[in-house]
């Protein structure tokens, strides 16, 4: 696969993964819909335009989603770099099928490390950064966090061995949707002032618009410039993009759409 920059081309391909993830959650019958669209354009732009993930582009570098919970946004992603046949989508949380409710690595080519349990993907994240120094490979490693996730104690302990080990290879892409679970972020833990955390952590930081597939690589590549020190891009995104009935709405953290829901997000999905 080719390396795709063009705006344009990540915003279509975004689209269809969309497409995918809305599909294949409707004929599970479960799985987290609003987290997976809010992610897509993050995930599309990273694989398609950036990460060397064994496709030609070497040496392969690494990706850790640690919001596991999202991994149809992924399973989208890697279906259309061709790890897998597209048909396999429609085999989501299906008994023996290699897509389970969060990534395994044990099933899926394209799969690092299995996750899903939140807060540990920046620990495992700064684990492989630091064996890639060591081996002296040259590989980069990126993470994929949630906002309600960096709740968690065990993101800021990972966040202060990043800056003491002076990982200037890892880089952390925040998905900032701002809800949750059990409600919004602001409600459930507070976070702001969010960015001044994690300067004060010793990382670079950048703010972009989540959805927006220059800023995005141009965050990414002005992050990537600093070999000392980590940086995390905060994207700032809506959960539940791309479909009107589900944007900004807690309802669709984890639930399926009905038939109704589905025909219509499809419909959206699909306008030119």
């Amino acid at each position: 696969m080719d390396v795709i920059t063009d705006p344009e081309r990540l915003r279509e391909l975004a689209r269809q993964v969309r497409r995918d993830i809305v599909e294949m959650i409707y004929r599970a019958g479960s799985g987290h819909v609003g987290g997976s669209l809010s992610a897509a354009d993050l995930l599309v732009t990273l694989f398609f335009a950036r990460l060397r993930h064994g496709n030609g582009r070497e040496p392969r570098d690494y990706f850790v989603l640690s919001k596991g919970h999202a991994a149809p946004a992924l399973y989208a992603v890697l279906a259309r770099l061709g790890h897998f046949p597209p048909e396999e989508l429609l085999r989501l949380r299906r008994f023996g099928s290699p897509l389970q409710g969060h990534p395994d690595s044990g099933w899926l080519s394209g799969v690092e490390v299995p996750t899903g349990s939140l807060g540990q993907g920046l620990s495992v994240a700064n684990g492989l950064a630091l064996a890639a120094r060591l081996n002296g490979t040259g590989q980069r490693v990126y993470v994929l966090l949630g906002d309600g996730e960096v709740q968690e104690g065990q993101i800021w302990e990972a966040a202060m061995t990043a800056a003491h080990y002076r990982l200037g290879h890892l880089t952390a892409m925040l998905d900032r949707n701002r809800l949750q679970i059990d409600g919004r972020t602001r409600e459930v833990m507070r976070l702001e002032p969010l960015a001044d955390k994690w300067r004060a952590f010793g990382w670079q930081v950048i703010e972009v618009d989540g959805h927006d597939p220059a800023a995005i690589l141009a965050g990414l590549t002005e992050l990537e410039k600093d070999a000392h020190t980590p940086g995390i891009l905060i994207a700032h995104t809506v959960k539940g993009k791309g479909v009107s009935i589900f944007e900004d709405q807690v309802k669709f953290h984890g639930v399926a759409p009905t038939t109704e829901e589905y025909e219509q997000a499809i419909k959206e999905l699909s306008a030119p």
